[in-house]
């Protein structure tokens, strides 16, 4: 099992920035996807961002593209989301997300990612 843990969400005003962090722990040898999708109220959860950890390799969501970073810090099993010229659209729970598995076309996709994290709130304000 793997257990992931987000920390690192609060209130920003728009414009402003936040770094999300996942911390991965238990059978970390296993997962080659790690990945950051969210969840607004009355929405479905969606991709964000994502990584093939054993390339670095990346995905990232249409909308977040340009703004958002994602990053792995291996040594120290840490998944980063660096979010900058936040928007009020950004407003959701975000979810951290590993897989034992990776497929070109499915990076963001919520199907078949085999650990969640129990989710950090972010609330963009004007």
């Amino acid at each position: 099992q793997v257990q992931l843990v987000e920390s690192g969400g609060g209130s920003v005003q728009t414009g402003g920035s936040l770094r999300l962090s996942c911390a991965a722990s238990g059978k970390t040898y296993s997962i080659v996807y790690m990945g950051w999708f969210r969840q607004a109220p009355g929405k479905e959860r969606e991709g964000v961002a994502a990584v093939y950890t054993p390339e670095g390799s990346t995905a990232y969501a249409d909308s977040v593209k340009g703004r958002f970073t994602v990053s792995l810090d291996s040594a120290k099993n840490l998944l980063y989301l660096q979010m900058n010229s936040l928007k009020l659209e950004d407003t959701a729970v975000y979810y951290c997300a590993a897989a034992n598995s990776w497929s070109v076309g499915s990076q963001l996709s919520v199907h078949n990612k085999n650990f969640w994290g129990q989710g950090t709130q972010v609330t963009v304000s004007s």
